[in-house]
């Protein structure tokens, strides 16, 4: 299976989902599956604007035709009536195959989703092509919970859409990019499934993404990384 991670720098507009169609159109003859990061079709802080860019799912139609060709997974800020949810959007086979909402919003320091986001109430899995497949969104993993849910699930493959902002710098390297390496190693472990972590980068108000995408196999060995601030789609062989 080849799997394209895109590792973009989303712009607080709508203008990423014509930049998004390019990037698919680019690699779809190339890849099985192509992955985006958190709210990849909004940008990040959103804020009030939200109530203006949040997409309603029939303006996606253009990713469910391209998915006929290539698997597409985005993370948007979905309108559902009056509600709006921080959603992964999972595509294949010129349907919506899927859509999670990210069910732990934080709120606190620099993140104020659940000010403006409505919670996702649970978790569930879903096959493509005989595949057993889960999706996050960033703070999901951070519940203990939620590994727990995931192996009652038993996923093949988990698939992470994260917005991280670089903290914890040191000589070493980042802190934040070694914690989530070890939930994503713990998730891995546990279900006994590949993990793959798709992160942004660029900046938004201050806050700056870090990147460093990967794919995790079910041993927790770590197969593949995408450079730290640098926006990058590559495809792999998993």
């Amino acid at each position: 299976m080849k799997v394209t991670l895109s590792q973009i720098a989303p712009k607080l507009n709508r203008t990423n989902l014509e930049d998004i169609i390019a990037i698919v159109k680019e690699h779809m003859d190339e890849s099985d599956l192509i992955i985006f990061p958190e709210l990849a079709l909004n940008g990040y802080l959103l804020q009030d604007k939200l109530c203006e860019d949040a997409w309603s799912l029939d303006e996606l139609y253009e990713l469910c035709e391209l998915s006929k060709h290539i698997d597409i997974v985005v993370g948007a800020a979905v309108r559902e009536g009056k509600v709006f949810r921080n959603s992964a959007l999972y595509f294949s086979g010129g349907v919506l195959v899927n859509k999670h909402n990210k069910v732990h919003l934080p709120n606190y320091g620099m993140f104020e989703e659940a000010r403006y986001f409505t919670a996702g109430e649970g978790f569930e899995s879903f096959q493509v092509s005989g595949m057993k497949i889960a999706t996050l969104v960033c703070e999901d993993l951070w519940n203990a919970n939620v590994h727990k849910q995931l192996f009652e699930e038993s996923p093949d493959l988990i698939v992470t859409l994260v917005a991280s902002p670089a903290r914890g710098f040191s000589d070493k390297g980042l802190l934040i990019e070694d914690q989530w390496h070890a939930l994503l190693k713990s998730a891995a472990l546990h279900c006994e499934a590949k993990v793959i972590f798709v992160n942004r980068v660029g900046f938004e108000d201050g806050l700056g993404f870090w990147g460093g995408s990967c794919i995790i196999d079910k041993d927790a060995q770590i197969l593949q990384t995408l450079p730290h601030y640098d926006v990058i789609t590559k495809t792999f062989e998993i």
